[in-house]
Parts: structure tokens; sequence; C-alpha cells
């Protein structure tokens, strides 16, 4: 990339064109424009990088703990030296996004000392069709899931989604080497139930399944935590739970998108059967 781009700080008279930037490029960047929008900006800022002229081709959102690329193709970016001085102030946990961007920052980063501690491949879903998901042929359900009560969870629940929560992020969640807070699992159930878009699966008085969006952006929601108890999978469970839910989602005219293991072959295969299709190669790389 030419010397004539430069990295800068975000500021007031910037929010214009990087909202432009962010709605133009919203299908590939979902989980960034949520972060954005949902940002304390004395603590996330935002790294912009400009030509000289003052135009905006790209973009890093800090948003907490992590880092989010918005290269919109960019294939290569000068050194971020505002990256040093960051991370004197502010701890690095992952960095997230499309996966030729964020390997993109994971170099940057080694010149600065840091190197991952763990890397996962995902596939990029999205769902953009009410009617192409109502198409889709579902398999017969078993007894339980037909048994199955789809139901926003409430506070006095909070105790059963909280087992629920800790288990999805052991499996889904936390990198190798990583101690699990059970405190933290909690107040992120507790989250969850309080920002009212979530789905639980109750079978016989038991909440037995989760799912819940973890972004919203522009015209788009992320869905994630999609959990179902080990001693109630392979019955078709999480997909009458991800059908409600996606189909409640979709109704709202506004797209649907999440990020699948490449590795999870049960879970990929019931969001391509639900109608979802891959759209790009997704990492989270932890530091």
């Amino acid at each position: 990339m030419s010397d004539n781009f430069k990295w800068h700080k975000m500021k007031d008279k910037d929010i214009p064109a990087v909202e432009k930037l962010l709605r133009e490029n919203e299908d590939n960047y979902v989980n960034a424009c949520g972060r954005y929008l949902s940002r304390k900006e004395s603590n996330d800022p935002v790294w912009l990088l400009k030509k000289q002229n003052g135009r905006i081709s790209s973009l890093v959102v800090s948003s907490r703990s992590a880092l989010m690329p918005v290269l919109c193709g960019v294939n290569k970016i000068p050194q971020p030296d505002f990256l040093g001085g960051f991370l004197n102030i502010k701890k690095i946990h992952s960095v997230q996004g499309l996966k030729d961007e964020v390997i993109l920052l994971e170099e940057a980063l080694e010149k600065t000392g840091r190197k991952p501690a763990d890397k996962y491949d995902y596939d990029l879903m999205e769902l953009n069709s009410l009617r192409v998901m109502l198409n889709k042929n579902q398999k017969a359900r078993s007894k339980e899931a037909e048994k199955l009560v789809i139901r926003a969870p409430v506070m006095s629940d909070l105790n059963d989604l909280s087992v629920l929560q800790a288990g999805y992020e052991k499996e889904e969640v936390i990198p190798k080497g990583s101690v699990f807070n059970p405190a933290a699992s909690r107040v992120n159930a507790e989250a969850i139930i309080a920002g009212g878009m979530v789905l639980a699966a109750e079978l016989d008085g038991r909440i037995i399944g989760k799912i819940n969006t973890n972004a919203v952006s522009f015209t788009r929601y992320q869905v994630g935590g999609v959990y179902v108890h080990p001693d109630f999978r392979g019955k078709g469970i999480a997909s009458r739970m991800t059908y409600e839910f996606t189909a409640s989602l979709l109704s709202g005219k506004r797209g649907v998108t999440l990020f699948v293991k490449k590795t999870n072959a049960a879970a990929r295969r019931l969001y391509l059967n639900l109608g979802f299709t891959v759209k790009s190669d997704y990492r989270i790389t932890y530091y």
C-alpha cells in the first residue's frame, strides 16, 4: 500500500464517513458494525486508514478487548504504529473478522512481540429471506423436539440459563489454556436475558437449550450462543430452536448472519439445511 495512507484515531468529524463505509460493507462485518454501534467511545477507539486527501479506505474497531478489522478487501496495510502504544494501555484478547484481514493484523501484532495463543476458523453464513427458510424441507422431528416450549427466558430462569451459558463458553468460546470464570459467565447470562433477544427451549419444565443474538448492526442480526444440553443432543432440538428464532428475526425485515466453526460438522449441516449460505472465511485469533 502507498505511503500516502496513514492510520488516524477517529474524531467526531469522521463519524459520517465511517458509518457510510460500514453500511456499504455491512454484510461482511456485522460483528464489527455491532461492536461499533455499542462501543464506549472513551475506551473503544476506532482507528482509520486515511489517504492524504482524507478519504477513509479501511478501519479497525476496538471493542472491549477485541480488535476487528474492516479492511474492505485491502490486502496490504501499512504497519499500524498505533498498536505499540495501544498495547501499553489496553490488553488485546482477540482479533476477529474475515480470515485474510485477521491475518494482516496477526502479522502486525507479531512485530510488536505478540504471538497468538490460539486460532479458530469459521464459515461466515447468512440468510436474508424468510421465504427461503420456509421453503426448506424440514426433517421429521423427534418426540422431544415436538414437546418443546420455545419461549423468552426471564430473570427467574437465570440459574438454568447460566448452566447453559457456561457450557457454551467452555465448548465454543474459551481458548485452550484459559481459565473459565463462572462469575463472569453468569454476568453474561444475565446480560443476555436483559437484552431480550434470546429464546430458551424448555422440555418438561427444564430449560435445555438457548439461542440469542450477539450483535445487532445497521440492518442485520448476528445469531450466536446456540447451545443444547449434551443429554438432549441429536434430537432435532437445536434445529427447531434455531428455526423459530431465525424466523422471528427475519420477519422483522432484517438479514441474519452467524459464524460457525469449520470443524463443527453437525452445526454447519443444521444451518445449511435451514437455508443459510456460506459467505466468507472468518477467523478469531486469541492472545
